[in-house]
């Protein structure tokens, strides 16, 4: 891409690269952007992409959630479908609660790869429930904004942000106002355990509810109440609840008589995003798109978007299935096919539980599959994962490593993309939440014409 030569090709003079390393560093840690104690980004240019690029992405990612929410309908309505997901039975009775509002999923994130020789995407997992990086994508992106490479580089070149943080408050004052059906400004909680590695984005999101004037407090659920007909959080009642915290671990911990799950079986407070967000976020959700039983829910240009963009994925059971026009016994396939498999947990994050079929041996991997017999997951066939180059600058010199990236667009109410982020890896698995690798913001740049 012209761009990113041309924006290395100005991080060659070192004096530009190291002044934007010690601007961006300053700007990290000022802003408090850290993960789990390590700085949030390590290198030194964002993810570039073309207008066209962003407008065919974001084109791909609405005819997903198209069929996300066919099959969602189909699943609330279709109990045989619905076992589908692999629910636990107490979340079967939670996803079937009203929320207040029309939205599975007000605010998500879909993680995807895209193969730069053919263009295509390949979609690895769709965060429905607690989708986070809005906030430090909006803080990296006014960080990079500044730099002196970056200020050198729009002397010739457009860059236009993608900030995502107005998107998570419209969303949640659009279910508020739906819950209610008042244009009042509600109390907000930011729920979450409060030694999670992202208690910083709950800054960051507290400063800017506040900033549209609406109060916000950051409170671990284990200190709320509900009495008189109200939760209550922080000191005082609270009208809408940000959920951070995932629904397996509060049930888990705290089990069904919580505060929060009374409450909002009770629409005594607003939720986003809600318990049937459950369905959507099961990685067995992809299973339910792309299994040929599941065909006649979609139509036929449907299907090509499934065919093209979510990879072959199945629920691992024992069952005769179909790959690619190939009737196949599931379990002795993936036995024999490690090297082109993943196995995921179907409701885990940040990587956990994770195994890659090509990095372990032939015995580990049948354990890993028994063990996926036992514990509901899902199998997964490989996808390419893309590289870029991406400086850094140490030692006093600059570096250029090819890193493996993502695409995770932002998603609102299940239909239109706002903002993006992107996270690099050196390693096969990209994800920050596993230990390590950087998130960096995503411009969309073309050249100045005048």
């Amino acid at each position: 891409m012209e761009a990113i030569a041309r924006y290395h090709e100005i991080l060659a003079e070192p004096e530009v690269a190291e002044a934007s390393h010690a601007m961006l560093d300053a700007e990290l840690r000022r802003r408090n952007m850290v993960f789990g104690g390590r700085p949030l980004c390590t290198v030194l240019r964002p993810r570039f992409l073309s207008a066209d690029g962003y407008r065919l992405l974001a084109g791909r990612m609405q005819a997903l959630m198209r069929v996300f929410g066919r099959a969602h309908a189909a699943a609330m309505t279709d109990p045989a479908l619905r076992a589908q997901f692999r629910l636990a039975d107490w979340e079967e009775t939670l996803v079937l609660a009203d929320p207040g509002y029309q939205s599975a999923s007000p605010h998500g994130r879909l993680d995807c790869f895209e193969d730069p020789a053919t263009g295509g995407i390949s979609l690895t997992e769709y965060n429905a429930e607690t989708p986070a990086g809005a906030g430090f994508n909006d803080l990296l992106t006014e960080a990079f904004a500044a730099i002196p490479v970056m200020r050198r580089f729009r002397r010739q070149w457009d860059i236009r942000p993608l900030p995502a943080r107005a998107g998570v408050v419209s969303v949640l004052l659009d279910a508020w106002r739906e819950f209610s059906g008042r244009w009042e400004r509600p109390r907000i909680a930011i729920v979450d355990w409060d030694d999670v590695p992202t208690v910083v984005e709950f800054e960051i999101f507290r400063a800017c509810f506040e900033s549209y004037g609406l109060e916000t407090v950051i409170v671990d659920p284990r200190t709320m109440e509900y009495r008189g007909g109200r939760l209550y959080g922080g000191g005082a009642p609270v009208d809408l609840i940000y959920k951070r915290v995932l629904i397996n671990e509060l049930v888990e911990r705290e089990g069904l008589a919580h505060p929060i799950v009374r409450a909002v079986r009770d629409r005594a407070v607003c939720m986003v995003n809600p318990f049937r967000c459950k369905l959507l976020h099961k990685k067995a959700s992809l299973a339910v798109l792309s299994d040929e039983r599941n065909a006649k829910l979609f139509s036929a240009r449907e299907r090509q978007v499934i065919a093209d963009q979510v990879p072959w994925t199945r629920v691992v059971e024992e069952r005769h299935t179909v790959h690619r026009d190939e009737r196949i016994d599931l379990i002795p396939w993936i036995v024999e096919q490690r090297d082109r498999l993943v196995l995921k947990p179907n409701d885990d994050y940040g990587g956990a539980g994770v195994v890659l079929g090509w990095t372990v041996s032939a015995e580990e991997w049948q354990a890993e599959v028994r063990k996926a017999l036992a514990v509901p997951y899902i199998v997964q066939e490989r996808v390419v994962v893309p590289s870029e180059p991406y400086p850094t600058w140490s030692d006093g010199r600059l570096h250029l490593m090819d890193r493996m990236q993502d695409t995770a667009p932002f998603m609102l109410h299940g239909a239109a993309m706002d903002g993006c982020l992107t996270r690099l890896s050196t390693a096969a698995l990209l994800n920050v939440t596993a230990g390590g690798g950087s998130t960096v913001p995503v411009f969309v740049v073309e050249p100045r014409t005048s």
